[in-house]
């Protein structure tokens, strides 16, 4: 374990340690806070990198119904049935296997973007969010705030985005799309800001894919060119990485 600024880093030998090391912090920290409030709102990243702690975290002896939970970014355009969408990653990896008290989807196909924007926002803003389970992308990014469109101060909650395509090609290394052309160029996030609001974050990071990144979140420059080094501004958060992935530490 090492602690860099507010981020504690935690390396294991394989993925599937990482994510259930992961899974029992995350249903410590819920029980934790179940003492004190009766409901814990959580946002939750949808990527293979998640595989593990989802899997894992869906077996631990948590109170899902005590929990709100919504996801972090959504492909516009995709097929409402499309597999690569992310609200149906999530339902299928943990939303429809455990009985949370809700679910709040992203709408990828709203008619109006922007609206869907602000209705999302606004269910972001009825009370403060406790827990964000996430990942890095290959370029540093945060949901899909990549670096040119990543913003520390956004005065959104929730915005439109064009996808660069080092984060397009990285849904293609993780199996997600035959090839790039395949790969959606637009889509909704949840801003730096609202994702940084959360009181607790654990950040799941497996794969040699994301060594670079890693090093740059650790290491680097706090800024956008590399997002996720925000997390180092953050109270309270944790990265979990494996040993590919902890490669250039």
């Amino acid at each position: 374990m090492k602690k860099r600024f507010g981020l504690t880093t935690y390396v294991y030998p394989t993925r599937e340690e990482m994510g259930r090391a992961a899974a029992k912090d995350i249903a410590e920290k819920i029980r934790e806070l179940m003492k004190t409030q009766p409901v814990v709102r959580m946002i939750f990243a949808a990527a293979p990198s998640q595989n593990e702690v989802l899997s894992a975290l869906a077996s631990e002896d948590v109170d899902f119904s005590r929990i709100d939970a919504f996801h972090m970014d959504e492909y516009i355009g995709l097929p409402s049935d499309a597999p690569q969408g992310f609200g149906n990653f999530l339902r299928e990896r943990i939303f429809d296997k455990v009985p949370f008290r809700s679910v709040h989807y992203l709408g990828g196909n709203a008619a109006d973007v922007e609206a869907e924007c602000v209705r999302y926002s606004a269910l972001l803003d009825e009370a403060p969010i406790d827990i964000v389970c996430m990942g890095i992308g290959e370029n540093g990014h945060i949901a899909f705030n990549d670096p040119p469109v990543a913003d520390f101060n956004d005065p959104r909650r929730v915005k439109a985005v064009p996808l660069d395509p080092v984060c397009r090609m990285q849904q293609v290394h993780d199996g997600c799309f035959a090839n790039l052309d395949k790969v959606p160029e637009m889509a909704l996030t949840l801003t730096v800001p609202a994702l940084m609001s959360a009181r607790h974050h654990f950040c799941i990071v497996p794969t040699k894919f994301k060594a670079e990144a890693v090093r740059a979140t650790i290491c680097g420059e706090i800024a956008t060119k590399c997002p996720a080094t925000a997390l180092r501004l953050a109270p309270d958060a944790r990265l979990y990485l494996d040993e590919d992935s902890a490669s250039l530490l």
